[in-house]
């Protein structure tokens, strides 16, 4: 067969493709000060953990002021630091810290809204004269026929409820597309522009190597902001994502934003939901567009997503995230973007119990094949905080009322208010949260199978995951065939390969079976296979007639070996391994 893959001299090499990012949430990785919460001492005090585990980039979630209403990306000061997280000098420290070990630092720029409680919001409710009044979404309602007032459009917000909140004094309504206190900020007012670009710079400035733009292709929203189209009849307001999601300016602003990254060749990664069309979202990360380094898309985490919505069911099958996933690939590789791999973060639960099995004789090699399975492709690889020990979601009995999810909570008291007696859908509701909730992923950090799971010595700010007894750092660190150490392995192996796990092209294999994802890299004249069960019971993978694979030749196995019989592989439940130098 004639390799496909990218000659040497074509590929664009740079420092951000061959890293590993590794996501921090404050709140909830280590608490230095007994008060319940993460803080940034907390995590100066982790960098060696972070180290051995091979990462070269942290993701820090927002640490800016903040009421916390949506755990920090709520930000009523984008240059100081919330009380209870520490203060600058601790930044300043992080970032030495970082660099002393060979570390970037990469700061949540969360600019498509503010908190209320910001000083712009506050000047700009004082009235329709205020300097600062359009530095947000502000409109007439309308009035119906029984003359009654009514928001401007139809647009829900994405947590519930109209998009809009009215203002008695001036007789208007201001914009938010997620929480009523977080108001959208109005990118088409050059002040504000010139506002976040000074905001970029002040923390370039400082040392931080880039950012992770939060929601950014919701930034430019559509003239006249229309109405939208009735696609939710069982709700009073619509999505709207249509007019703001990859708006007609976003890839102008998009420009300058990646002029000042540039300058300073930092590192970034947007955020992009409710966007599927690569040709839209190629232009953001293409190559040579000038704008950011790679994005978020959301067709994974949202392939078990039902008609109602994340917290709805929906079944999805192996062969729907093969389509995905080649998708990207190819569509990035031969169109000279890049990839962000992500299955796990401070938004979606634990891959583990999601997609996989967390029973306690599967979960250990669920974890490690998701690690095989995720790290091998082609793209930068992002891992969340505890994802690289196997961490599980909230067990299935945990009660609704510890849950603390702002987007949990709304979701949940919609449906009692709504069918305060259908015992079956509310049941059904609470399975799903217990899949989905956000919460999942916020529990706090496991170090130790001590009170509290090693995170502090008093009660946290989220109950921990019972699960600290058998998952911890403390009993995988330096420990053979652990959760972290089978993480560490294959970061290292993406590394020593990276002609092939970085730079080499794609291939899947076997795109329609049930059971087994299979896919080939290839690069700098070297092939390996990947090869995945995504079933709890042990199957036959017949190995394509075209390939010739050596069981003796290993990369990786979360099984320690593979076992290839007359030209099939015996998976065992939920083995995954590499194979180097495949012929074919």
């Amino acid at each position: 067969m004639t390799s496909s893959s990218p000659t040497q001299t074509s590929i664009h090499r740079t420092w951000w493709k061959e890293s590993t990012v590794y996501q921090i949430y404050p709140s909830s990785f280590f608490d230095s000060d007994a008060d319940g919460l993460g803080d940034i001492p907390g995590i100066i005090s982790k960098l060696d953990y972070i180290a051995a585990l091979g990462i070269d980039v942290v993701w820090l979630c927002p640490v800016y002021k903040s009421p916390q209403v949506d755990m920090g990306y709520d930000i009523s000061d984008y240059r100081d630091i919330h009380e209870p997280y520490g203060t600058l000098k601790d930044v300043d420290e992080l970032i030495k810290g970082f660099k002393e070990r060979g570390m970037k630092l990469v700061m949540d720029l969360v600019v498509n809204h503010t908190s209320d409680q910001h000083e712009w919001f506050k000047e700009s409710k004082k009235g329709k004269d205020n300097p600062y009044r359009d530095y947000y979404i502000w409109r007439k309602g309308k009035t119906l026929e029984d003359g009654t007032k009514a928001p401007p459009n139809n647009w829900g917000a994405i947590w519930g409820g109209s998009a809009w909140v009215y203002d008695e004094p001036s007789d208007e309504y201001y914009l938010h597309i997620f929480a009523p206190e977080q108001p959208d900020l109005n990118w088409e007012h050059p002040s504000v522009r010139d506002a976040v670009y000074d905001i970029m710079t002040f923390w370039l400035d400082k040392g931080v190597d880039g950012f992770r733009m939060d929601v950014i292709n919701f930034i430019s929203k559509v003239p006249g902001l229309p109405d939208a189209p009735i696609t939710r009849k069982d709700q009073e307001f619509q999505p709207g994502n249509k007019f703001y999601a990859c708006g007609p300016r976003l890839h102008e602003w998009l420009k300058e934003i990646g002029q000042i990254l540039k300058k300073y060749n930092a590192f970034s990664v947007g955020e992009m939901p409710a966007v599927h069309d690569p040709k839209e979202l190629i232009k953001a990360v293409g190559q040579d567009r000038g704008e950011l380094n790679m994005i978020f898309h959301f067709e994974i985490v949202d392939m078990d997503q039902g008609p109602r919505g994340k917290f709805s069911p929906k079944e999805w099958d192996l062969p729907i995230l093969k389509t995905i996933v080649n998708k990207w690939q190819r569509f990035m590789i031969d169109n000279k973007g890049w990839n962000a791999l992500y299955l796990e973060n401070h938004d979606q639960g634990r891959s583990v119990s999601r997609w996989g099995s967390d029973a306690p004789e599967h979960r250990v090699y669920c974890a490690k094949m998701f690690a095989t399975f995720l790290a091998l492709q082609s793209g930068t690889v992002f891992v969340y905080q505890g994802q690289e020990l196997g961490m599980i979601n909230v067990p299935k009995d945990r009660d609704i009322s510890l849950y603390k999810d702002l987007e949990t909570l709304n979701y949940w008291n919609e449906i009692k208010e709504k069918y305060p007696n259908d015992k079956e859908l509310q049941a059904l509701t609470l399975s799903e949260i217990q899949k989905k909730s956000r919460d999942n992923a916020r529990t706090p950090m496991q170090w130790t199978p001590q009170k509290y799971a090693g995170f502090s010595t008093v009660e946290p700010w989220q109950k921990e995951n019972e699960s600290y007894a058998e998952i911890n750092a403390e009993a995988q660190v330096g420990v053979k065939d652990s959760v972290f150490e089978y993480w560490a392995s294959v970061l290292r192996v993406r590394k020593e390969w990276r002609d092939v796990f970085v730079y080499g092209d794609f291939r899947l294999v076997d795109e329609g079976g049930k059971e087994v994802f299979a896919y080939v890299r290839e690069g700098g004249g070297r092939r390996a296979l990947v090869v995945c069960a995504f079933v709890g019971r042990e199957v036959e993978w017949s190995v394509p007639e075209e390939m010739r694979v050596d069981a003796k030749e290993v990369v990786l196995s979360n099984y320690g070996g593979v076992r290839v019989e007359g030209g099939k592989v015996v998976l065992r439940p939920w083995e995954g391994f590499g194979l180097k130098e495949v012929d074919y």
